[in-house]
């Protein structure tokens, strides 16, 4: 196993903010990287050895590399664009986090090893509360020298670590296969709330019988608890889904493999993004229902 001092976390979202938090109680040099001032300073105030807007500031110094941000476009963007990848010290390993797919995956595998630098293709899950505590999921895929450069950080972060094997590409399937699931849960969440709006059943009481019962998934216990409170403030949001189970669609219209409900819960998530409810939390997906009494948040 290599020695890891550093690491440069790019991303500093819900997951991003609590996967630098944790490498920094684990005793790395943290580096944040993001656009928000906000973030950067709550990072530096944690104990990040530097912070920055720009990707390559801290280059030189940098053993790992974690990105977490939203989708492949900016994964690209933050590791070639930026001029990043030119100026890491090769054998760096990147350890990518978005939710991409695998053909995706694998074109930023082989736009690194241009520069010599190794890839762990690592999805994760678990919300920014896992995120801080450090035990998110991890279902990676890569070399298995890569997982050995990795294991610090990944001891750091994660409760779990799935090796998928060392395709890069499978990792980002586990992850989305996941994501079908996910999805479909919050939105047939928001439909019974919704039915059972609809059919004057306090959604307090409702909730109470589903989380006591068979019928209660992490999902509809987690995303429904904000329909009952009306607090739609974002931990991940309407077009998140939109965009995880656009990336399911995409991937099972390659596979010839029919997806009755994922392609039903990504129309309703579509519709909800329509409707102006995209940048709300995904449990935003009940306000596509009509005629119904939601609650609203207390003041």
């Amino acid at each position: 196993m290599s020695e890891m001092h550093s690491v440069a976390v790019i991303g500093l979202g819900s997951m991003g903010m609590g996967v630098a938090k944790s490498c920094i109680r684990a005793g790395f040099d943290v580096y944040g990287i993001d656009l928000s001032d906000a973030a950067r300073q709550a990072l530096a105030d944690a104990g990040a050895k530097g912070t920055s807007h720009q990707c390559t500031d801290f280059a030189a110094q940098l053993d790992a590399v974690i990105v977490l941000v939203v989708n492949a476009k900016q994964v690209k963007s933050v590791l070639f664009d930026s001029g990043l990848a030119v100026r890491l010290k090769a054998g760096t390993p990147v350890m990518v986090c978005a939710t991409i797919s695998a053909d995706d995956a694998k074109a930023i595998e082989a736009g690194l090893a241009q520069y010599d630098l190794r890839m762990l293709d690592a999805p994760v899950s678990g919300g920014a509360v896992k995120a801080a505590s450090g035990d998110l999921t991890v279902m990676a895929s890569g070399e298995a020298g890569v997982f050995d450069q990795l294991e610090p950080v990944l001891n750091a972060v994660a409760a779990r670590v799935y090796n998928v094997g060392p395709e890069i590409g499978k990792g980002s399937t586990v992850k989305i296969i996941h994501q079908l699931l996910a999805g479909v849960h919050i939105a047939v969440g928001a439909e019974a709330m919704a039915m059972a709006a609809r059919a004057d059943i306090p959604l307090d009481m409702m909730y109470d019988v589903v989380t006591n019962a068979a019928g209660n998934s992490w999902m509809f216990e987690n995303r429904m608890k904000h329909v009952v409170e009306g607090d739609y403030t974002p931990t991940s949001m309407v077009d998140i889904f939109v965009k995880d189970l656009g990336l399911v669609a995409d991937s099972a219209k390659a596979m010839h493999f029919p997806l009755p409900l994922a392609s039903t819960a990504l129309n309703m998530f579509t519709e909800a993004s329509n409707a102006g409810f995209g940048k709300e939390d995904d449990s935003a997906v009940i306000k596509i229902f009509s005629g119904i009494e939601l609650p609203k948040k207390e003041r």
